[in-house]
């Protein structure tokens, strides 16, 4: 592997209760962020292929670390996120390199299929940087009930030649959800819309 890991934080979050009511079973999202380091921080490097193929590294270990802390196989994993933080000597582009033209293959591979855009978002900052992973259905973005975030945050990360990614997996989508759209049911997951 080419990245350079500091750490690695897996989580997963659990909803049993919304509203008062119970949620059986209960909504899952896993969360795995992993703290590289950044090999362009302080200078300006026109060829981005090495946080590229880094990327591509993440998709698949941080994807599969999502679906073995849910528990599930990667069929069942429903929907998907991503996103990076980039420490104050990189560059937005760094995250962008990471995040946008290998990352994808790998993670879905890691959740089976995922013909839906992976959402994500990224941006810049020190260390303990909050940043939300957004969160869709995996074959269908019109699923509304998948539309969703879990915040990322690592206390110690970003350092100034650092860069935080961090990926999410769930197994459903909100809890409770009841404003339209495509059921989980009804999606074929052939265009990535429906």
């Amino acid at each position: 592997m080419s990245a350079k890991i500091r750490k690695l934080i897996v989580q997963v979050e659990e909803t049993r209760i919304e509203m008062g009511r119970t949620i059986a079973p209960p909504t899952r999202k896993a969360l795995a962020m992993a703290v590289i380091e950044n090999p362009f921080a302080g200078r300006y490097e026109e060829n981005l292929d090495a946080l590229i193929a880094i990327g591509e590294e993440m998709g698949g270990l941080l994807g599969t670390k999502c679906v073995e802390a849910l528990g599930i196989t990667p069929a069942q994993a429903e929907g998907y996120g991503k996103a990076a933080i980039v420490g104050e000597n990189g560059e937005l582009e760094h995250a962008a390199a990471i995040l946008h033209p290998k990352l994808g293959a790998p993670l879905r591979k890691a959740v089976e299929k995922g013909a839906a855009l992976v959402p994500s978002s990224k941006k810049r900052g020190g260390m303990g940087t909050a940043i939300d992973v957004p969160l869709g259905h995996k074959d269908a973005a019109y699923v509304r009930s998948h539309f969703d975030a879990i915040e990322a945050r690592v206390g110690d990360a970003p350092r100034p030649n650092e860069i935080v990614v961090a990926v999410s997996v769930t197994d459903s989508g909100r809890p409770l959800p009841r404003v339209g759209g495509l059921t989980t049911a009804e999606v074929k997951g052939e265009d990535g819309l429906r």
